[in-house]
């Protein structure tokens, strides 16, 4: 079996029925291709950034001015990922959780262009605004001499649905660089490098 096709096979790690450009929350982790340590260095609890650590710090605050209804919440660049939370505040779909209709039947009158474009990531949403963000750093770094960077092809997301739990993925925020030796995404800690 190819690359390819095991990457078609993979499970998607997003909920089936969740319209990501909906209004909310989102707490995102993005990772370095096997988590290589291409953004810097812990140094006395404290990141201290590469030059490719600070275009992505430079590249992750101008997330804003690309992605209109979106703003950024809590974020740290670590040695190898990216914790961030990512609000996406439309005033033209206030609702939390939308789900998306997608006909089960054939019928002929419906356009398949329509239902892909219905499927496909619309503009604004969490998919499209960090698969943007990747993009640009792995383009400046190409532009830059630093072809070896890549960062891996999913990303994490966790939707938040209360104070409580926005508060509590803050202080993790925070505290990552003096947990920086206990984080699963550690070299010395990670004993998998999948390709999430």
């Amino acid at each position: 079996m190819t690359s390819r096709q095991n990457r078609s096979r993979r499970k998607s790690l997003r909920l089936p029925n969740r319209n990501y450009a909906a209004n909310g929350y989102y707490f995102v982790t993005i990772c370095t291709y096997k988590k290589h340590c291409y953004f810097g260095n812990i140094v006395n609890h404290k990141m201290q950034l590469s030059p490719i650590g600070k275009i992505a710090n430079q590249f992750w605050l101008e997330i804003p001015q690309h992605s209109k209804y979106n703003y950024l919440d809590e974020y740290i660049i670590m040695p190898n990922h990216i914790h961030g939370i990512i609000a996406i505040d439309n005033p033209d779909n206030p609702c939390r959780d939308v789900t998306w209709y997608v006909p089960t039947t054939t019928n002929n009158d419906y356009d398949l262009s329509q239902l892909m474009s219905e499927l496909s990531p619309q503009s604004g949403s969490l998919s499209v605004i960090i698969r943007s963000y990747k993009s640009a750093v792995t383009r400046w770094c190409k532009q830059n001499n630093h072809d070896y960077f890549a960062w891996q092809s999913r990303f994490y997301e966790h939707i938040i649905r209360n104070d409580g739990s926005l508060d509590i993925i803050r202080e993790y925020i925070i505290t990552n660089p003096a947990k920086w030796s206990e984080d699963k995404n550690h070299p010395v800690n990670n004993s998998s490098n999948s390709d999430r």
